[in-house]
């Protein structure tokens, strides 16, 4: 594939991000003015290899893309060909369904995406959009050299929606539920925009908490130790047994990217005199602090929502950041000042008869997506007429 300038450009697979130096993935993924996504990094994307949480045993075979132009590498794009659908967050069991039953084989399948990790960002890091629309190539290649049934790109960009879009991949939209700083300030700014009645509640919600003596601690960077590790292990594990069966990430991937990235680690811890009941894991991002994952090991009413939703907006607002992304689903984060929002994922699935069903059905679940999220912005506790 020439380009303007007569150089090649050329794709390959990487079975590993050890195929590639973690400052060519860097520049490539990190770099620009974009605000820092953690996520997108060589350090986390190895941790989840090199801890043995992805791998092709787990149902996660890295088939990372390199794109080279000429001799110089100009595009990289996380790449799974996935045994499952679980770890997604975008669900397509019923996708799966319907083909295996026409006669198909619905996995392995293709995934771009952030392993376990249902927030927005970058997907196709390329030098030139030029680059990001050869991923997008190239990835469908692979989908048709390799025989697999379809190709998946969640948690995408708006702008890398709309060039898939036009590449023509198919669209699909969902809910999440994000806090903004609309000027507030600080948390007295924040509770003082929210309307008399759901300040109220919001007060009562952490009035019980202080009531339960339980005292909240946030632990970031060099204070990190692995005892801090070991009890939010026991967390992770309650949770994972609780809502999915079996945990996705093994307890060496939280030393490893310790190790590799704690300054962009935020604990939130919550204990009762010596002891920690609970906590929550958060990464740091440029301008958004992305809650991650969360457990207990006593229930105990609104500590999920103090320690996961409240602990988050004050962290983001003494520290200068626009944004808290609290993860997928959870309309009950509309009445804690989480807005609803639009996520994206694009999709191609070369059977035509599959293609033009599940167009079908897109169309109609983006226009249900679109009725959802204007009938819950409603529902924000924010003063809409100076109540």
């Amino acid at each position: 594939m020439p380009d303007g300038h007569q150089e090649t450009l050329t794709l390959t697979n990487l079975p590993s991000m050890a195929g590639v130096a973690k400052e060519e993935w860097d520049r490539l993924a990190l770099g620009g003015e974009r605000p820092y996504y953690p996520f997108a990094s060589w350090d986390f994307l190895d941790a989840l290899e090199v801890s043995g949480s992805v791998r092709p045993e787990t149902g996660w075979g890295p088939h990372h893309l390199l794109l080279r132009r000429g001799e110089h590498i100009s595009g990289v794009m996380p790449l799974y060909l996935k045994a499952h659908s679980r770890g997604e967050f975008v669900f397509d069991h019923a996708w799966a369904d319907a083909y295996e039953r026409a006669g198909g084989r619905y996995y392995p399948k293709l995934l771009g995406a952030i392993p376990f990790t249902p927030a927005t960002g970058l997907r196709l890091f390329g030098e030139t959009a030029e680059d990001e629309a050869a991923l997008l190539a190239g990835a469908r290649q692979i989908t048709s050299e390799l025989g697999v049934s379809s190709l998946h790109i969640n948690f995408l960009t708006e702008e890398e929606k709309a060039l898939a879009e036009a590449a023509g991949y198919l669209v699909r939209t969902g809910t999440q539920y994000r806090f903004c700083d609309e000027g507030f300030g600080n948390w007295a700014g924040f509770l003082a925009a929210l309307s008399s009645r759901k300040r109220k509640a919001l007060r009562k919600e952490r009035e019980g908490i202080a009531k339960a003596r339980i005292e909240i601690d946030w632990v970031t960077g060099s204070d990190i130790t692995e005892a801090h590790l070991d009890l939010f292990w026991r967390f992770y594990q309650d949770t994972g047994a609780r809502k999915w069966g079996a945990p996705y990430l093994t307890r060496n991937f939280f030393s490893v990217i310790t190790e590799r990235m704690a300054d962009s680690i935020l604990f939130v811890m919550a204990r009762r005199g010596e002891q920690t009941i609970a906590g929550a894991m958060n990464f740091i991002g440029g301008d958004t602090l992305f809650g991650r994952y969360w457990g207990c090991t006593e229930y105990i009413p609104f500590l999920h929502f103090e320690v996961c939703y409240y602990q988050a907006i004050d962290y983001a607002l003494q520290h200068g950041l626009s944004y808290v992304d609290a993860g997928a689903q959870g309309e009950h984060k509309i009445a804690r000042g989480y807005q609803p929002v639009t996520t994206y994922s694009v999709h191609h699935l070369p059977n035509p008869s599959f293609h033009d069903a599940v167009a079908r059905y897109l169309e109609a679940e983006r226009e249900e997506v679109d009725e959802a999220i204007h009938y819950l912005q409603d529902f924000t506790p924010f003063r809409k007429d100076g109540a």
